[in-house]
């Protein structure tokens, strides 16, 4: 990467850092783009060469820090000796990815509520950078070499991660109405039937 791209690079995380901040210390509405310029510490007019307003960079925002939980759960998997069939690829990747919103509130409070197939599927099938997948081309990997096929895998992968995002929120927050260990043997029993009914063979 040349020192120009560099640079730009620098300013857009700059600004996504920044955003990431205030959005959870002052929450969105009470967030403006002046807040985040003075903030990352760039001129408001750099702001727009990025994003195209205070709701793109909150969704580019979303898809980055999505991506980040996900390759974070990919690369464990990846590093782990033990052979695993697909369906239990999906429940450790599951597994990791809560246990890193267990670890991280804020993480929680943007993503819980957001992290959907239905609501980001444009960011869920851009990679993030060069060098990093898309979170859809991931699975599709995943899928490509799984023992069973499995028919309908968009709907599939959009059921599942409704599942997830939609029953972690108030678990890892308030352990309501149970403690997300509590929850979790029954969330993925629940994966593991959505599973089962997409199979094809």
């Amino acid at each position: 990467m040349g020192k120009v791209e560099h640079n730009k690079r620098q300013k857009r995380d700059s600004l996504l850092d920044s955003a990431f901040s205030l959005f959870i210390n002052n929450g969105f509405t009470k967030t403006s783009i002046s807040d985040i310029v003075k903030q990352a510490g760039v001129a408001k007019g750099t702001f727009y060469l990025y994003f195209r307003d205070k709701y793109d960079i909150r969704n580019h925002l979303i898809a980055s820090k999505a991506n980040q939980v996900f390759q974070m759960a990919y690369t464990e998997l990846m590093i782990r000796d033990e052979e695993m069939d697909f369906e239990d690829q999906v429940l450790f990747i599951a597994d990791h990815i809560l246990n890193q919103l267990a670890a991280n509130h804020s993480l929680v409070m943007l993503l819980a509520k957001h992290l959907s197939w239905g609501s980001f599927k444009n960011f869920l099938v851009v990679a993030p950078g060069r060098d990093t997948p898309a979170i859809y081309t991931t699975f599709e990997s995943m899928l490509s070499k799984a023992e069973h096929t499995y028919r309908d895998p968009e709907l599939m992968m959009y059921l599942i991660l409704e599942l997830l995002s939609g029953t972690s929120f108030n678990a890892i927050l308030y352990e309501q109405p149970v403690s997300l260990e509590e929850l979790k043997p029954h969330l993925y029993e629940t994966v593991k039937s959505i599973l089962r009914h997409y199979r094809e063979d």
